[in-house]
């Protein structure tokens, strides 16, 4: 049995995110550069870099811990902020949800949001104080003798006179 890769991207999925791909920009013409055009070394694949960017995202891995197999690392990332400034992750958000919509349809009138993040006004009342509180009486960091530890000798500080 073959090995799947996981930063592949099917031909299915390719098809729906290849025309909300963004153009790359172009160079500024008043600019004028030592090398003939079209000389260098070619820029990556779209579809290669967006199955290294999604692999980075899934996994949770640093930009500099991809491996070298599916991409070079600064230029994954330069096309994941050049991507993200022409809005192609919000653009694929949009058509995913445009596509659930029409597939099970989304019932937008129930849909609601929860912000509330504060304390309880009678919480302290039912359960009692924090138990992250209780220690605050005393400094956390203390050596294992519980001695304080003061320098032994004296030190004069720049502002007074000696």
């Amino acid at each position: 049995m073959a090995r799947t890769r996981p930063w592949e991207i099917s031909d299915e999925l390719w098809a729906k995110i290849e025309p909300l791909i963004p153009l790359p920009e172009p160079r500024p013409a008043e600019k004028t550069y030592l090398r003939r055009p079209g000389g260098g070394r070619k820029p990556m694949p779209a579809r290669q870099a967006f199955a290294a960017i999604v692999y980075v995202l899934r996994t949770g891995l640093q930009w500099n811990a991809l491996p070298k197999e599916i991409g070079n690392s600064s230029s994954v990332h330069r096309y994941f902020q050049a991507w993200e400034r022409a809005g192609f992750f919000q653009n694929i958000w949009a058509a995913g949800l445009a596509q659930y919509d029409d597939m099970h349809g989304i019932e937008w009138e129930w849909q609601s949001i929860d912000g509330a993040v504060h304390k309880a006004p009678l919480a302290v009342e039912c359960v009692g104080s924090n138990p992250t509180d209780r220690g605050k009486k005393r400094p956390q960091a203390q050596s294992v003798d519980r001695r304080t530890r003061r320098p032994l000798v004296a030190r004069r500080r720049r502002s007074q006179s000696p």
